[in-house]
């Protein structure tokens, strides 16, 4: 019986409503949620129910981590907190710090714990790459055409790699490695969702990738049973089905506006540094792999995860982009 959660990254949305779903079940006693700033409770009305979520403020590249583990006999991790997007302070540096260095003082706690027996590890797709190169389809144990070399993917293929190495020192510990797909849905703010969001979309001209999307709903619910059941292993998440980007375009009512590759990495440039001049924070330009999955795409193969769960997602990709971009005349 799982008796004590500890969650990561309770200060970001898909984190929080983990970390609630958790504190909801009776089964559970204690949930425990860190970050480096409270959840969307402790500071506004909302979100985690703080009475049942005890937040503890941990930076994961401090060594505390490990005295909140202990102190509380945690016998669950659920890391939330790797983050796909460089911080408007500290940049790309500060984002690798904080994605490798803090798993790894996370996992290195973990491998001295007496109580943890079980891990479970938000990863994603990104980790195959987008390449002409690429299969139709990425099973778990596919090579990519071409290894990421940037950013968040590039994050999450070395968070892997010393996972697996934690795996191999701790037998007794069930490890989950969850590759999802972007996230999608009513709640969720991400580079993705931001370009899908500009009332006229560039792309990539030649191109129409094949895209997989996950619900933000659907995504919980996996993370939630791989906390409290013993699933090892690693598993592709993702909504059935595949949308074109020409079909999302379509589907959100919006304009595409077809550009050589060159000049849509400069559009995401010209772009970003427009909006932050007028005081827009949460707009980035777009990253080396967005650019890449612009144009090549990637869809993934979700047959391990069901048949392990015995469960098959409730929103499709359609359905999971319709929950946050379609237009009043398709709802």
């Amino acid at each position: 019986m799982t008796q004590t959660v500890l969650v990561t990254g309770v200060s970001r949305h898909i984190g929080a409503r983990v970390a609630s779903v958790l504190a909801a079940d009776p089964a559970i006693d204690r949930v425990i949620g860190v970050d480096t700033v409270p959840p969307p409770s402790l500071s506004r009305d909302g979100g985690v129910p703080s009475d049942r979520v005890e937040f503890v403020r941990v930076d994961l590249r401090s060594p505390d981590i490990a005295q909140v583990i202990a102190a509380a006999d945690v016998d669950t991790v659920v890391h939330m907190s790797l983050v796909s997007a460089p911080p408007r302070s500290g940049g790309r540096a500060l984002m690798k710090e904080h994605n490798v260095i803090g798993t790894m003082q996370l996992l290195g706690a973990c491998q001295r714990s007496a109580t943890v027996r079980r891990v479970v590890i938000r990863s994603t797709t990104a980790v195959y790459g987008s390449s002409p190169h690429d299969p139709a389809v990425f099973a778990e144990d596919t090579e990519p055409g071409e290894h990421p070399g940037h950013g968040y993917a590039k994050d999450a293929c070395e968070v892997e790699g010393y996972v697996r190495g934690f795996a191999r020192r701790r037998a007794d510990v069930a490890v989950s490695m969850l590759r999802f797909a972007n996230f999608m849905g009513p709640g969720i703010d991400s580079p993705l969702t931001r370009y899908l969001s500009q009332p006229v979309l560039p792309t990539v001209l030649g191109f129409d990738p094949r895209l997989q999307f996950v619900h933000e709903g659907d995504a919980v619910e996996v993370l939630r049973r791989m906390a409290t059941e013993d699933h090892p292993g690693t598993f592709n998440v993702a909504g059935d089905g595949v949308l074109l980007l020409s079909q999302c375009a379509r589907r959100a009512g919006i304009a595409a506006l077809p550009l050589p590759a060159p000049a849509f990495r400069l559009m995401g440039d010209l772009v970003g540094d427009l909006v932050r001049g007028v005081g827009f924070t949460g707009y980035s330009a777009y990253s080396a792999e967005q650019v890449r999955l612009m144009r090549y795409g990637r869809v993934v193969d979700t047959t391990r995860l069901a048949t392990a769960l015995g469960w098959r997602p409730k929103y499709s990709t359609a359905a999971a982009f319709d929950s946050r971009f379609a237009t009043a005349a398709r709802r």
